[in-house]
């Protein structure tokens, strides 16, 4: 790690690296995106609206196995690479619903993943990515952006035989676990997203240049889905520095409680071991 520029500048007395502004350090000063920051666009509507509520069309090839009573559904005897588009429709909407739904052994190729995204809509440009196509790894947690990604899929092409779970809360979980008063008070207030602690990481740790400029956006501390109509937490620990309507004290104070309460949601939690070709799609909203 000391070949970070982070990592350079050492307090002579207490013997740890001292923080250097972006404005002094070179590495995030002189770097130059090379795309402008995005504007905000009106999304086409939701593939899950089209598909039908009981999922016929689905489960009439796949077997459902939900993991928690919150959040976490795994569909067996499937491949995604043969699903018709009413099918993907309705998959769409069982996410919505489930938050996360995972599946093993898959035979889907990076250009087949592609394909099948596609038919969500637009697919996102991780601010790290510099390839025009697509990887095959779509997973970004970029609350930050004017219009954040809804649907994430993240297929596993290697993993080490011990480790590398990922895991998930539902954030419909978690807003309805507040009170009645902090929902009231939370639903009032607009969440501060960050992409510049991401965008000093990408330029110093992953010695690449982002490809957007830094961006910091407000949104709603609570927001309703437009599949669902359910409300859930737009609160984060990697993007969300603070609340626009609070003082900074206030902030932090509250940002603390949240990461407690996301930290602490057994009931609304679910942990997946990964497989190679296990694939997981998610909704980030």
């Amino acid at each position: 790690m000391a070949h970070l520029e982070a990592r350079k500048h050492i307090s002579p007395d207490s013997g740890y690296p001292i923080t250097i502004h972006p404005n002094f350090n070179p590495k995030i000063k002189d770097h130059v995106p090379p795309e402008q920051i995005r504007e905000e666009v009106v999304p086409p509507k939701d593939r899950a609206a089209f598909a039908d509520p009981e999922k016929k069309a689905l489960f009439a090839v796949a077997k459902r196995i939900d993991l928690t009573e919150s959040i976490g559904t795994v569909l067996e005897n499937i491949q995604l690479s043969q699903l018709d588009d009413k099918q993907l429709d309705e998959l769409a909407l069982l996410v919505s619903e489930r938050g996360v739904v995972f599946f093993r052994d898959q035979d889907l190729t990076t250009e087949q993943q592609v394909k099948l995204f596609e038919h969500y809509g637009t697919l996102d440009k991780h601010p790290a990515q510099r390839d025009v196509k697509p990887s095959g790894d779509f997973h970004a947690d970029t609350s930050f952006e004017v219009n954040p990604p809804s649907y994430s899929l993240l297929r596993m092409e290697e993993h080490p035989e011990v480790g590398g779970d990922t895991a998930w809360v539902s954030q419909y979980g978690l807003y309805d676990a507040l009170s009645p008063a902090m929902q009231k008070f939370v639903e009032g207030l607009h969440a501060i997203h960050t992409s510049r602690l991401q965008y000093d990481t990408i330029l110093d740790l992953w010695g690449t240049g982002p490809n957007r400029p830094p961006i910091d956006t407000h949104h709603p501390a609570v927001r309703t889905h437009p599949v669902t109509g359910l409300k859930a937490l737009n609160i984060n620990g990697g993007f969300v520095t603070g609340f626009a309507e609070l003082k900074k004290v206030e902030s932090d104070k509250l940002l603390d409680f949240f990461a407690y309460h996301i930290h602490s949601a057994d009931d609304h939690y679910v942990r997946w071991k990964w497989q190679v070709g296990s694939i997981a799609m998610w909704d980030n909203r």
